[in-house]
């Protein structure tokens, strides 16, 4: 174990983080995606101090296998991006990049800074961007080239006694960013950590600041959730602390009055990570819409106007979440073929749904978005040459 030091205007060494070696946080490197290596070497190549943080690395000490691997670099995302063809910057109040390899996404962001407090957006340094993450456990840097980690917080030793423990104050961290309600639940469920009371306390308290969250956000957790390893516990866990009334409204207000729909309704969340489970189209909101229309006695049939009546049922059942309408209308046919009923595909909406598709967005209609193409050899933008040394990448 190492530690990192940083030196104050005196000239005074200052303590500022711990370093793990290999031997000592566990991760096997093997378990690291090897994209997200290269996507660090090149910006380290190109001189810029760049990390795997948060969740990925969380896992990694866990010993688990992350699904997905975010970084974090001192470049600004114009220069991420002229770094790598297959990108583009989104957001609007604080940019950063995705990076495309294939059919995978990395996302790229840059150190953020205090200097505007807790919810500015403006660039910074590690020092204050470790700061502006939510728990310690999810404030770790790894960097996979010399396989160290990076502790600013001492979320190695949370982690080791298995406790959630926030970095923003308890009075501002739900305030400034209400999703970190559903984040404190999912992580606590995940990890097997139990919450602390404190952190309980407030999140009862403050569940009701989830009603100014955005549709499109809440959409996004409610399909990290789903599509979670535990999605059947951390809804009953959010239900259990008033949270998830304010995702799945009708469902939870069914769940008091109806037992054997809360009864089915875990059983369709547990069945997603069964063996039996073959992740078909439409298969994943199936789950959270299929007991609906049981408990509502729901007459299923090949009648194309019943089936456009259902659809906009189903679909005011699963507010505020707002799923695209090809993800929805994928999932009603699944279970209408489970109970032998097909609809022909071509006759559902019709033209008035063809001229609406044309009017939305690629967003709002649920129509996949062209996504960069895939970088090769002869896309590449040609280099210099250099007889010093060459890119890693």
């Amino acid at each position: 174990m190492r530690v990192r030091y940083s030196t104050e205007k005196n000239g005074k060494p200052v303590k500022k983080a711990i370093v793990y070696t290999q031997d000592e946080h566990g991760i096997n490197f093997s378990d690291v995606d090897t994209e997200a290596v290269s996507i660090v070497e090149r910006l380290r190549f190109h001189g810029y101090e760049t990390y795997i943080v948060g969740g990925a690395v969380r896992d990694l000490i866990l010993g688990k296998k992350p699904k997905d691997f975010d970084i974090v670099s001192e470049a600004n995302p114009a220069k991420i991006k002229k770094l790598f063809r297959n990108a583009r910057i989104i957001g609007q109040r604080f940019r950063l990049v995705h990076v495309y390899f294939g059919a995978k996404l990395f996302e790229v962001s840059t150190f953020r800074s205090l200097k505007d407090g807790l919810s500015g957006n403006t660039f910074g340094t590690i020092e204050e961007d470790v700061l502006r993450r939510d728990f310690s456990l999810n404030a770790l840097f790894y960097d996979p080239l010399t396989q160290i980690v990076v502790d600013y917080v001492g979320g190695m030793q949370d982690i080791k006694k298995k406790s959630l423990r926030p970095l923003i104050p308890l009075s501002r961290i739900f305030v400034d960013d209400p999703v970190r309600i559903i984040r404190a639940v999912k992580y606590g469920t995940a990890t097997g950590f139990k919450l602390p009371l404190p952190l309980k306390w407030m999140i009862k308290k403050q569940a009701s600041l989830l009603s100014e969250v955005s549709p499109s956000r809440l959409t996004e957790e409610i399909f990290k959730i789903i599509h979670s390893a535990c999605a059947a516990e951390i809804v009953e866990n959010l239900e259990a602390l008033g949270v998830y009334a304010y995702l799945q409204p009708q469902a939870s207000q069914m769940m008091k009055k109806n037992k054997d729909f809360r009864e089915g309704y875990f059983r369709s969340l547990e069945a997603l990570n069964q063996e039996t489970f073959k992740n078909l189209p439409g298969e994943i909101i199936a789950a959270l819409i299929r007991d609906y229309l049981e408990a509502e006695n729901v007459r299923l049939d090949a009648d194309q106007d019943n089936y456009k009546n259902i659809f906009m049922l189903v679909r005011q059942f699963v507010l505020p979440m707002n799923p695209p309408k090809i993800e929805l209308d994928r999932a009603l046919r699944l279970i209408f073929k489970e109970h032998g009923i097909t609809i022909k595909k071509s006759r559902v909406f019709g033209k008035e749904n063809k001229e609406n598709k044309e009017k939305e967005s690629p967003e709002e209609s649920g129509s996949p978005q062209k996504l960069p193409p895939k970088e090769t050899a002869a896309s590449k933008p040609k280099r210099r040459r250099s007889r010093k040394r060459k890119d890693p990448t």
